[in-house]
């Protein structure tokens, strides 16, 4: 999954259409993100022992993945991504493996970021 938590996404369809907020909580399993603000439902609450009150309680609820897109700041909209890897003096490469021969001493790790082809922007 391409999303993830703290990223500014925009809603692509349904009522909060052109939307933007920050995501919150992202479910993995079932390929849905909860966005802070949007998708607001209304929530009936039974009073239980342990002292929580009964009402109408408003919350977010999800959106699918495919419904939502990482918003880019230089083109004011949503974008698709790519992942990168990261090598040295930070030059990206489309393969792990040029990553790390990159390197003039031998590496076992680098950094994957996620690229946006169109603007150049990197999401980390």
């Amino acid at each position: 999954m391409k999303i993830k938590r703290n990223d500014v996404v925009i809603i692509l369809s349904g009522k909060e259409r052109g939307m933007q907020g920050r995501v919150l909580r992202v479910d993995t399993k079932s390929d849905r993100v909860f966005v802070e603000g949007r998708n607001i439902v209304k929530v009936h609450r039974k009073a239980n022992a342990l002292g929580q009150e009964a009402g109408i309680i408003s919350k977010e609820a999800s959106v699918h993945v495919s419904n939502v897109a990482l918003y880019s700041e230089k083109l004011k909209r949503g974008v698709r991504v790519c992942s990168r890897y990261v090598g040295q003096d930070d030059k990206l490469y489309t393969s792990k493996r040029e990553a790390m021969d990159s390197f003039s001493d031998p590496v076992k790790h680098v950094a994957k970021v996620r690229y946006c082809v169109k603007t150049g922007e990197i999401f980390k």
